[in-house]
């Protein structure tokens, strides 16, 4: 094997990385008529009449550069052609470990100053842009633009596309979330609370809370049927139906975000088969990722095969095409089909065109978040779901579609709450690949 077909070391695929983010800042700085760009990190809220402070994570367009996820209160300098330059916040104190440097290649190609202080560095003479969470009188002070729409949109258009370093990370973030989830399906084989269940996860994670990149969805049961359950009931319930884990790892600045389902020892004989149903048309569905293909006609291809997963278990008297038209498939998943991921799990410009256009969701899918034609380049998640959501069906009794639905059937499986199977996927030059391991 010669050199240049040695795969390239991580160090190798940021500084890559970096070139191309200099190269496309300068491009679209030029263009817009902008001499330079001022990021800022941004800082964490502090409780209502308290000191502490909120869970943290830095401005996405900041973490592009820097992957650095909990960097508060410094600022990063981009200019055409030359170094970026940042101020990192690392005041003298005993309270608190001071930022540090890591040992990353993107150290080596900055101008970094180590700073008492928090505030913005001064700025040369010319047309610059401040972007994140300040307010319009810094920005004059500054004098500079404080995030103009067309800026914004043209460095959020930039992350739609991941390079090698970060599908890289992101597949490292999969790796890490993946060894969580084995952990968590031992816990909950094992007869464990929902809190249990989530200290093994980020046990075997190899992280803690703080550090999500999002709060983890940790459902038994019925809570299994909220989509984005929030609490970690301390004791196991007396019947162990299910478990729905959503629940996700940060590396370098990048997220995972992965989702599974299990039948208990209590579940009812009809929940496996659906649980192997809703796997077999992710899977499905997976396959048909491509450069090409739009992302709501993948969703509508899912409740099309949701109406005859519906039909062929016994929970709907109907055909396929009538489950849809009539809105139960919907009624059974509320959710889009997936979204954009990168830096921020719900990743930007996941509803606009490549020029910033809007692209809305269809009326009767306002949740979809991922509207565009996808592209080489594109990490997109894939997650299916089916619930019995009370609340979601008892409108349907009401209704002649009601009449379809094999309400004893559904009732046994309310308090299994629902399914959801979701892998994190890069759409490739000829296909896709699955960053998400197998189990």
């Amino acid at each position: 094997m010669t050199l240049t077909d040695a795969p390239a070391t991580l160090d190798a695929l940021q500084q890559r990385h970096l070139e191309r983010l200099q190269q496309a800042y300068g491009d679209t700085l030029t263009r817009l008529g902008f001499d330079g760009v001022l990021l800022y990190s941004g800082h964490p809220r502090r409780h209502f009449a308290d000191d502490q402070e909120a869970s943290f994570a830095a401005f996405g367009h900041f973490m592009h550069w820097t992957g650095q996820a909990d960097l508060a209160r410094s600022w990063l300098l981009i200019r055409p052609d030359q170094r970026p330059r940042l101020k990192i916040h690392a005041p003298d104190d005993f309270w608190h470990l001071p930022a540090r440097l890591p040992d990353e290649a993107w150290v080596q190609a900055f101008d970094i100053e180590m700073s008492r202080d928090d505030s913005p560095p001064v700025l040369p003479a010319g047309r610059f842009a401040v972007l994140g969470e300040v307010s319009a009188s810094l920005a004059d002070s500054l004098g500079a633009a404080c995030n103009p729409a067309s800026l914004t949109s043209a460095l959020d258009e930039g992350r739609v596309r991941k390079s090698d370093y970060e599908i890289t990370c992101l597949r490292g973030a999969n790796r890490q979330a993946m060894a969580g989830h084995d952990a968590a399906r031992q816990a909950f084989l094992d007869g464990g609370a929902e809190l249990d269940i989530q200290l093994a996860y980020l046990g075997a994670s190899r992280q803690r809370e703080t550090a999500l990149p999002y709060a983890n969805i940790v459902g038994l049961n019925a809570h299994g049927g909220i989509l984005h359950y929030q609490h970690y009931a301390t004791r196991p319930p007396a019947r162990r139906c299910s478990l729905l884990l959503d629940a996700g790892h940060r590396h370098r600045g990048y997220c995972a975000d992965i989702t599974r389902t299990w039948a208990g020892p209590d579940a009812d004989p009809a929940f496996a088969p659906l649980i192997e149903g809703v796997s077999a048309l992710q899977h499905e569905l997976i396959d048909a990722l491509a450069p090409g293909v739009a992302y709501p006609t993948l969703h509508r291809r899912m409740h099309q095969a949701l109406g005859e997963l519906l039909v062929d278990q016994g929970l709907l008297h109907c055909s396929p095409e009538a489950a849809v038209e009539q809105g139960m498939t919907r009624a059974f998943c509320p959710h889009g089909l997936g979204h954009s991921l990168g830096l921020q799990v719900h990743d930007v410009a996941g509803r606009v065109d490549g020029q910033g256009r809007p692209l809305p969701p269809p009326e009767t899918d306002p949740a979809l978040r991922l509207t565009r034609e996808l592209e080489a380049g594109m990490v997109v998640t894939m997650e299916p779901g089916l619930y019995v959501i009370p609340m979601l069906l008892a409108p349907l009794k009401e209704r002649a579609a009601g009449r379809d639905i094999d309400w004893p059937r559904v009732e046994r499986l309310a308090d299994h709450g629902g399914i959801r199977i979701e892998d994190n996927v890069a759409i490739t030059a000829t296909g896709h690949d699955n960053l998400t391991p197998p189990e």
